[in-house]
């Protein structure tokens, strides 16, 4: 489902995301990069260097909404994947983005980010 596709991972809890990095592998991803802290990323570069990007709501307690808007002006497709429960601020000011809540499943995850990227879901 996710041939080939370069994607972000922005979590700040290790064991979550080295579980969401093998599981993109599992299901064919090219490459996964995973930052814990926005401080990490070049947002201007991002569209360029990545497919698709899996985003938490808050990383290192700081929120991530306004990285998520240069992600939607950039066109490129993301997921939210998030314990936190601002869901009515999120279907407000993202109502396209699609959230898995914490704890997800591996298969829901996938089809999310699948779906993002246009590709169909799970066999």
């Amino acid at each position: 489902m996710l041939d080939g596709l370069r994607i972000l991972v922005l979590e700040d809890e290790f064991l979550i995301a080295a579980d969401v990095e093998q599981l993109c592998r599992d299901y064919g991803a090219g490459e996964v990069v995973v930052a814990g802290d926005l401080a990490e990323i070049e947002p201007e570069h991002v569209a360029a260097q990545f497919d698709a990007a899996i985003v938490d709501l808050m990383l290192s307690g700081t929120s991530t909404l306004g990285f998520a808007s240069r992600l939607r002006e950039s066109g490129l497709p993301f997921i939210f994947a998030s314990g936190h429960s601002e869901v009515d601020e999120l279907k407000t000011a993202f109502p396209e983005i699609r959230l898995v809540s914490k704890p997800f499943s591996g298969e829901d995850l996938v089809e999310a980010v699948a779906a993002a990227c246009g590709r169909g879901p799970l066999a």
